[in-house]
């Protein structure tokens, strides 16, 4: 028979990373995607923490239905959560340049619903996200993450104090860098454009009968989708260095 401090305990040890594995899947990218059903999540997230759970350090003796383990059950899920929403930005970086690429191509008409989010997006954000995808998965981005989630119970162990102030600036400082990040991603067609839009201009105050409209847009957006081509070797290597950078700020999240 076992005593009630050991079934405890055992609960204790399989609970806390169950917590933070879950949170991570509600906010990380592919796992948080809206076509993956919750029940998958929770059992993946289970199961993980069973497989994991061993090789954890032991966490202290705190009761889950106490008020010290409702702080500790919300510390996991923010520590969860904070580190998915970091590899998400990634994906919102690719969103944003997209969207400018779309924009300045005369490509923003045409939208269609990213299965990530569930919202309306230009096609070129929509290609961006694909791609973006792709190399995570292709780069193991999904098993290094939950790897990374796994380090982070060495770096900031179950029953720590946790800066939430310091570690939202962190994230915020973050996305601030994916900003720029997306600029650099989608700069090469955004400077193409950009002269394209200026010829047209000149050509248009030498010759002002010409039909500005029914020439320029073909020509800027069969010249974005050129450069955007040209530019898909720059753009892979981009990625996946954001996809480092993501990871490795992940684990000084918290230091």
């Amino acid at each position: 028979m076992f005593t009630d401090v050991e079934l405890l305990s055992w609960i204790e040890r399989f609970f806390w990373p169950f917590l933070r594995l879950s949170a991570l899947f509600l906010a990380a990218p592919i796992f948080s995607a809206g076509g993956l059903p919750v029940r998958v999540r929770i059992v993946l997230a289970a199961l993980l923490a069973v497989l994991v759970a061993p090789a954890l350090p032991a966490p202290p003796t705190i009761d889950p239905l106490s008020s010290a383990g409702a702080v500790v059950a919300a510390q996991q899920v923010f520590v969860g959560l904070a580190m998915g929403f970091l590899m998400q930005m990634v994906f919102a970086a690719a969103v944003v340049a997209g969207q400018s690429l779309a924009m300045t191509m005369g490509l923003g008409f045409a939208m269609s619903v990213d299965p990530q989010n569930g919202v309306q997006v230009p096609v070129l954000s929509q290609f961006y996200v694909i791609m973006s995808t792709l190399i995570f998965l292709a780069v193991d981005g999904h098993l290094v993450l939950i790897q990374a989630l796994v380090q982070s119970f060495t770096l900031f162990p179950v029953g720590d104090p946790l800066l939430m102030g310091q570690t939202a600036m962190n994230v915020v400082y973050w996305g601030s860098q994916l900003f720029a990040s997306a600029l650099l991603l989608a700069l090469p067609a955004l400077t193409a454009i950009l002269l394209i839009n200026l010829a047209f201009g000149v050509i248009t105050r030498a010759s002002p009968q010409l039909n500005i409209f029914a020439v320029g847009f073909p020509v800027t957006i069969l010249a974005g989708f050129i450069f955007i081509f040209l530019s898909l070797p720059v753009a892979f290597s981009l990625f996946i260095e954001l996809f480092d950078e993501s990871l490795a700020q992940t684990l000084q999240l918290f230091r």
